[in-house]
């Protein structure tokens, strides 16, 4: 038994020895490790700050046909690119040809008529100047041939009325743009008021890209700018990042923003329009706006110089050569490389710029290479001036 404790002590024994020993190592190798630091200075910044955008063409204009009927002719395909006034599709015109035609035998008929009234008005008013008629006669007669031109008018209403209703049957773009889906083919019967139109036009010369901004931020721009129109005129221009993850190479400009804020959401939407001339932006596409914020004169730390506790941001001082925590204000906007610190650091201060993560309160700095070199000439030039 005694010989079993003996054992047990000397083990123990060796276990210390061998934990003192590596301890004292850790603590040498601490004591002589260099760490890069960084002096605080001023400097001018550009970050960018990032909004969820969806893009739309300059004009999205759905084709509902005007008129009833079978279509006869698709003229167009899916995705092509079609030019103001070219057909798109035609439909079945026979019954609106044939309402036209009754339309014009109606206008020549009245217009008889209205001959025929003429003669005899003017044949009344030389008998009633003889004393031949009555002025009953004579007014019967201008009565009939006001009659017969208000018969003329209308037909003639009904001819334009006809004319126009053929010439609905042939649905021409609106406008310049990109052929969208085309649900509807030859033979489908389609009408004013069916739910999904024929197809959709879209004006993809230039892109509009909607993004929001909450009110905070707009305050923000408005106070930095002076004002909303003076925000759109001193705005910088905007990068669209695509949804693969590449950036446009067209800058877009800040063309509006909404004079009302979303209650439910407590934004405000803005929209910026992209050149689109390769056509390399599509209607219904999202992306990213990323907006330039400029900073001059604030103090900037690379983000892996700092380490967070609790959602808040620290560094490490170097104080006496030694590291000292100390915690930092930083701006929300971020490039994802470097923070613009508000508060917590001034020019002068020297802070350890890596192995934060892993360092300790009071761990002894040695500066690496010309980061050392500096601070020790300051501290000389300190003591040269002490001793004058």
């Amino acid at each position: 038994m005694e010989k079993m404790k003996k054992k047990v002590f000397q083990a123990t024994l060796a276990a210390c020895c061998i934990a003192a020993v590596s301890c004292s190592q850790q603590q040498a190798a601490m004591s002589e490790a260099e760490y890069a630091v960084i002096k605080i200075a001023p400097a001018d910044r550009e970050l960018s700050s990032v909004y969820s955008a969806s893009i739309r063409g300059r004009q999205d204009i759905a084709i509902y046909p005007q008129v009833g009927g079978t279509i006869s002719q698709v003229n167009v395909r899916e995705g092509e690119r079609v030019r103001k006034g070219q057909t798109l599709f035609i439909i079945d015109q026979v019954p609106y040809k044939a309402a036209l035609q009754t339309a014009e035998a109606n206008v020549k008929a009245a217009e008889a008529s209205v001959a025929t009234a003429q003669l005899i008005f003017d044949s009344k008013k030389e008998l009633f100047a003889r004393n031949v008629v009555s002025q009953f006669d004579l007014s019967s007669a201008e009565n009939s041939l006001l009659t017969a031109k208000a018969q003329l008018a209308q037909a003639q209403a009904q001819e334009v009325n006809a004319r126009n209703s053929l010439s609905y049957t042939v649905v021409k773009s609106p406008s310049d743009g990109v052929v969208g889906t085309i649900p509807y083919r030859v033979g489908a019967l389609v009408g004013s008021s069916m739910p999904q139109p024929l197809t959709t036009v879209s004006d993809n010369s230039q892109m509009y890209v909607y993004f929001s901004l909450t009110e905070n931020q707009l305050l923000n721009l408005t106070r930095q700018y002076g004002s909303i129109a003076g925000t759109l005129e001193n705005m910088p221009g905007v990068q669209l990042s695509l949804s693969d993850g590449s950036l446009y190479d067209q800058t877009g400009k800040v063309e509006a923003i909404s004079g009302v804020i979303d209650t439910s959401t407590g934004s405000v939407q803005l929209r910026a329009a992209f050149p689109n001339a390769n056509g390399l932006l599509h209607s219904g596409g999202v992306g990213n706006i990323l907006m330039p914020t400029y900073y001059s004169d604030v103090i900037v730390v690379p983000q892996n110089a700092t380490f967070e506790i609790q959602d808040k941001v620290y560094v490490y001082k170097v104080i006496d050569g030694k590291a000292s925590a100390a915690m930092i204000d930083v701006e929300k906007i971020s490039d994802g490389r470097e923070y613009i610190v508000r508060s917590g650091l001034t020019p002068g201060e020297v802070i350890v710029a890596e192995g934060v993560g892993l360092m300790r309160e009071g761990t002894p700095i040695k500066m690496k290479g010309a980061a050392a070199a500096q601070p020790a000439a300051e501290a000389a030039a300190v003591e040269t001036q002490k001793e004058e």
